[in-house]
């Protein structure tokens, strides 16, 4: 017999904030990259090549998107499976995004940045930039993040940090390490709390294609109660082709069930599949969906430790900050 989950509103279920609308929509928006990370699903997979014909995310497609989602201040997670500061119009797009209400979150490796690019995109008050780092120190780092540059890193963080002074912009600086083999986040949390507002120690993911190299597997949710997901209640992922999936563990977009190029996020979201897929998990049958079925990594999901926390934890330490000034 399935175990029945009880469902209340301050154990699980939709957010006060996730009623309407999505509170955050995770964009596919680039499947090229500069970096050959061996954590990275897509270097380990072929999902870039199967993206051939839409590496990069159309404008029409991001600017239907944030329209609607300026509508309800939804966060607009830019990331995918490449470095988005690769994609051409990337700054341009963030601009439009914030101009529409959109909240914005950056994810990036933190390469591909100039002056002026961040000088604009903390201007406009881009809600978070995230940068992946992975490393305390030059050797790690090219263990971790092989093709990319530790100098070029630090550079990029500190000025981001000191154009967001300067500015006076709300812009969070964030950066992340995933805690895996071969990577002491200890050390990389020493070294990067005096740069950064907030770091983040991210648990390895496999992601259904990388080998399990964690260094902490602890779960969050324990898999044997089959707690409900949280992602199904308060995300929404796109893919450069305007397809939606069930859950940013499908990054190959393999359950995809609609597209919204033909309906609007809104409707999706109230939409009889949505509908489903939360039903199922939260009656303790969330296995009856294929692709949670077969998510290793269920366990690391968590209804108090997520995105939301980040951000305010990186406000607490801006506002200690102001507050010494």
């Amino acid at each position: 017999m399935k175990k029945t989950v009880q469902h209340t509103r301050e154990a699980y279920g939709m957010r006060e904030e996730a009623e309407d609308f999505p509170m955050m929509v995770v964009l596919s928006f680039i499947y090229v990259c500069n970096a050959q990370c061996p954590n990275c699903p897509y270097n380990n997979s072929e999902i870039r090549t199967s993206y051939k014909d839409a590496l990069f995310m159309p404008d029409d497609l991001f600017k239907r998107i944030a329209d609607e989602c300026g509508q309800y201040g939804s966060m607009l997670r830019v990331s995918g499976g490449g470095e988005p500061m690769l994609h051409p119009r990337a700054v341009e797009l963030i601009e439009y995004a914030k101009a529409k209400g959109a909240k914005v979150g950056l994810i990036t490796n933190g390469s591909r940045f100039t002056e002026e690019q961040l000088a604009r995109l903390i201007s406009i008050g881009v809600d978070a930039i995230e940068f992946s780092v992975d490393a305390a120190d030059a050797d790690t780092y090219a263990f971790a993040r092989p093709g990319l540059d530790w100098v070029t890193l630090n550079r990029n963080v500190r000025m981001a940090v000191d154009l967001r002074n300067k500015l006076k912009s709300s812009t969070r600086i964030i950066v992340s390490a995933i805690n895996q083999q071969g990577v002491d986040v200890d050390e990389v949390e020493a070294y990067w709390t005096t740069i950064a507002d907030k770091v983040q120690i991210r648990k390895y993911l496999t992601w259904g294609y990388n080998d399990d190299r964690s260094a902490d597997d602890s779960a969050y949710l324990p898999p044997e109660d089959r707690v409900p997901c949280p992602w199904l209640f308060e995300r929404f992922n796109i893919d450069s082709r305007g397809f939606a999936t069930l859950c940013g563990e499908d990054i190959a977009f393999s359950e995809k069930f609609a597209n919204v190029y033909e309906r609007s996020i809104k409707d999706i979201w109230h939409g009889p599949e949505f509908s489903r897929f939360r039903e199922l998990h939260l009656t303790g049958k969330g296995e009856e969906i294929a692709i949670c079925s077969r998510c290793p990594d269920w366990k690391y999901r968590s209804w108090q430790y997520n995105y939301w926390k980040v951000m305010r934890d990186a406000d607490d330490k801006i506002n200690a900050s102001q507050d010494k000034d």
